[in-house]
This record gives C-alpha cells, structure tokens and sequence, in this order.
C-alpha cells in the first residue's frame, strides 16, 4: 500500500514527465520564436505603417518590442497548447494552440511594454522600496498594461490574427 508521500510523489513524477513532452525541440523552439517574432513585429509594422504613425525611431522601437514579444512567447505558447490539447482531437488542438499563442504573444509583450513603461517614469518615482514608491510602481505598470490593452493590442489586426490562425491549423495539423 502506498503512502501519502509516495502518491505525490508519482503525481509529481507524471507531472513532470509530461511538461518534459511538451517542450519543443530546441530547434522547432528557435524557428518558431524567429518566425513568430518576426509575424508579430511585421504585424504591428504594417498596422503603424496604415495609420502613417509617428517617426522612423518610435515605429522600429515599438516593432522591436512586438517581435521580442512574440519571440519569447512562441516556446511557452507552444508549450501550453501542447499540455491542453496532449490526446485531444485536431479541433481541441487548434483551440488550443489559438488560445495560448494568443494569450501569451499578448500577456509577454504587455509585460515588456510596461517594463520599458516603468523603466521610463523611474525617473520621476520615489526613493526605491518606500511605500509611495510601492504605489507607484503598481500604478505605473497598471497604467501601461490598461495603455497596452487600448492601443498596442490593435497592431495585432489583420497581421498578427492570420499569423496565429495559420500557426494554430499548423499546430493541429502537427498534433494529428
């Protein structure tokens, strides 16, 4: 008869037999972060491109900031998907493989958005580890995720939708 400890201990051992098999390789890791960077950068270039926005500095900046959004997203998105889906019909691995690229190319490039956000208002914030520094640092990143949320999550249409319909039929069809 098994103990307490050793049951979870097994669960921990399936628990981490799995995340292992649904890892990319390190190869499909490394294309589809560049493929998917560079998606999502050109996605939020022709959408900055349309709207004839700002100067050739901030366009490359915020392009920049897209593409190592959904550079880095790319492995945990895939990896996610992979843990949803794993024995599920094609459809169930479409959804998602649609549902975790999309949340994390958004989550982790928000994430930087308002890392650079803060970097900038830094200057103007209070003595480190203060309790008005505590607020403003919670503020300043609230502000920049709602600021995300409202204006950045648009550079994603028409671009970066196609790109993730494409790569979540991809996935599927990959899962069969």
């Amino acid at each position: 008869m098994e103990t307490g400890a050793q049951i979870e201990g097994s669960r921990a051992i399936r628990a981490g037999r799995k995340l292992r098999q649904a890892l990319p390789s390190l190869r499909l890791a490394l294309a589809g972060s560049a493929l998917w960077g560079f998606a999502m950068g050109a996605s939020a270039f022709y959408s900055l491109l349309l709207d004839h926005w700002e100067t050739p500095l901030r366009v490359r900046a915020v392009v920049v900031l897209f593409a190592l959004g959904g550079a880095a997203a790319f492995p945990l998105g895939w990896m996610l998907a992979r843990l949803l889906s794993h024995g599920r019909r094609a459809e169930t691995a479409f959804a998602a493989a649609f549902v975790a690229l999309a949340v994390t190319t958004i989550g982790l490039t928000a994430l930087f958005y308002a890392l650079q956000y803060r970097s900038y208002y830094a200057e103007w914030h209070a003595e480190p580890f203060t309790v008005t520094w505590a607020f403003q640092f919670v503020f300043t990143g609230l502000v920049a995720l709602y600021q995300f949320a409202v204006l950045g999550i648009r550079l994603y249409f028409p671009g970066g939708f196609a790109a993730l319909f494409a790569a979540a039929a991809w996935f599927a069809y990959r899962s069969r």
